[in-house]
């Protein structure tokens, strides 16, 4: 039995993948585990790339175990199971009136998934939706049924809040959400050193704003996106943005990444060719409906969180390493904002942040390139996504988060045995076989 992630960046031969439908089959699975001495990791929908669920153990997944379980209009909250996609989430909830008050650009994974790498969107307002949960329901690695709130072992829940599935298996989460609403979406093609220079501007003016600049270029995208009290545009009118979104940021990327694969000497042609065809436009829906964009081509990615203040530098400073180096890449880099928060492990954790995502398609060299930007961004004072590659391990990482300490206290006392680790997750978090 094999499993592979999203892009195919992580395979593992796990003994068995268990489909619990029920609380008390996680609980069971769990103890099950304990008894016969097997390593146990959760997977959700595989769209991290560092190996966080490689297991030769017990993989379980959620995806049997999903759904609204109780849903409070009036205090705007609800709790959801584990394994409910963020996409099927955003249409239960719009039938209550409510909605989540940000979301990131896929909406595939499973909440427990997003929550537990920090998946985050944009917006200078706007944390992380790891900032959305207000309580939590764990199945701790010595299989105990452990409730915690914000009212209710806050200390734990600050933990778990980010925990990298270290914690115990996420049963269900309780959100803080908001009134649905609707987002007027407008993306154009724009001059990198303008965009730099109104950053502050763009990211105060708009209630989410983020840009994808094409390296070898001086040309990025932009995208704003704010609440609207219009009607929200035809169906055929949706349907044609999606269709546009599928044929340039899909087919036809993929067409221009596969001359690139075989002829890497033409990254930077392509990736003008790229700036060229990004348009202008507008769209109007509900919020659910606008976040996300549909992801066909597989890629290789690396993401860094680092001080707001320092995104405009560090983004000059990959510039100019991509081209003294000749960096054959024709993958735009994202840029995002994030309030800060005071979550153990959030990349985000005290201070508001930027963050700085490089990909690569499938298939072509990217090592020599992650491990560049990765100096660089390390320079400015970056944390690395959970879910997106990087190379640091505790070492490292320890001295890049204030909390660091309490979050392995609460790993510890949740799991002494090292149930829920793998060898990844124990060279990240510095703990011993």
């Amino acid at each position: 039995m094999q499993w592979s992630n999203w892009s195919a960046s992580v395979t593992c031969q796990p003994m068995v993948i268990r489909y619990p439908q029920s609380l008390d089959e996680i609980v069971a699975i769990v103890n099950e585990c304990r008894q016969q001495g097997r390593g146990l990791r959760v997977v959700g929908s595989g769209h991290s790339f560092t190996p966080l669920v490689a297991t030769d153990g017990v993989l379980i997944s959620l995806d049997h175990y999903s759904g609204l379980e109780q849903i409070d209009v009036a205090a705007g909250t609800a709790t959801v199971r584990g394994g409910t996609k963020i996409k099927a989430l955003g249409t239960l909830l719009s039938r209550h009136g409510l909605a989540q008050e940000n979301l990131g650009d896929i909406d595939a994974q499973s909440i427990a998934g997003a929550i537990s790498t920090g998946t985050h969107g944009t917006g200078l307002t706007l944390g992380s939706i790891s900032t959305q949960v207000i309580g939590m329901t764990l199945v701790t690695g010595q299989g105990e049924v452990l409730v915690c709130s914000e009212h209710e072992r806050p200390e734990i829940l600050r933990a778990a809040q980010v925990s990298l599935g270290a914690l115990g298996i996420i049963a269900s989460v309780t959100l803080r959400l908001v009134p649905a609403y609707r987002l007027e979406y407008v993306w154009r093609r724009e001059n990198l050193g303008l965009c730099l220079e109104q950053l502050g501007h763009n990211t105060a003016a708009n209630r989410n704003f983020e840009f994808y600049w094409l390296p070898h270029t001086d040309k990025v995208m932009t995208k704003r996106m704010n609440i609207s009290q219009q009607a929200a545009h035809s169906q055929l009118r949706h349907t044609l943005r999606h269709y546009q979104e599928l044929v340039l940021e899909n087919s036809v990327l993929w067409l221009i990444s596969e001359v690139c694969r075989h002829f890497p000497t033409a990254t930077p042609a392509a990736s003008g060719l790229i700036a060229s065809l990004v348009s202008s436009g507008m769209d109007i829906n509900d919020s659910h409906k606008i976040f996300a964009t549909p992801r066909l081509v597989r890629f290789q990615e690396m993401e860094y969180s680092l001080p707001l203040e320092n995104l405009a530098v560090a983004l000059e400073a990959i510039d100019r390493c991509i081209r003294r180096r000749r960096f054959q890449v024709h993958f735009p880099l994202e840029c995002r904002v994030v309030r800060g928060d005071d979550i153990d492990l959030s990349p985000a954790a005290g201070r508001d942040s930027a963050y700085i995502a490089a990909h690569m398609y499938k298939g072509m060299a990217y090592h020599e390139y992650f491990a560049a930007l990765e100096d660089i961004l390390r320079s400015y004072g970056g944390r690395p996504h959970w879910g997106k590659l990087h190379s640091l391990t505790a070492r490292e990482l320890a001295p890049l988060y204030p909390r660091w300490e309490h979050f392995q206290a609460v790993r510890a006392s949740l799991d002494p045995a090292g149930l829920l680790l793998n060898p990844y997750l124990r060279r990240i978090l510095g703990v011993g076989a």
